[in-house]
């Protein structure tokens, strides 16, 4: 009798299936400034001229371009140097 070690989620790669994708998450405070402005996802959205899909990203703390930061940071009112008020130093 031999034991073989096949464990389910083992880091072998499997054919036909998709690897999870490392994705990092910064905390940032945008969701807590939107709702402070009693400010939708949606309006957000559209003031920022991006889609509600990448405010939602954004607010989960997932990655985003430096031109996206921007348009929310002038989009909730406030100026550049206010960046560290919304997405903090990292």
């Amino acid at each position: 009798m031999s034991e073989e070690s096949n464990t389910v989620g083992s880091p072998e790669k499997e054919k036909g299936k998709p690897q999870k994708e490392n994705v990092k998450v910064v905390p940032n405070n945008v969701r807590k400034i939107r709702e402070g402005l009693l400010l939708s996802k949606a309006e957000l959205a559209r003031r920022a001229k991006i889609s509600v899909l990448t405010i939602d990203r954004v607010e989960k703390g997932m990655a985003c371009r430096m031109d996206t930061k921007r348009k929310i940071i002038l989009s909730l009112g406030l100026t550049l140097s206010d960046r560290d008020k919304v997405f903090n130093k990292g």
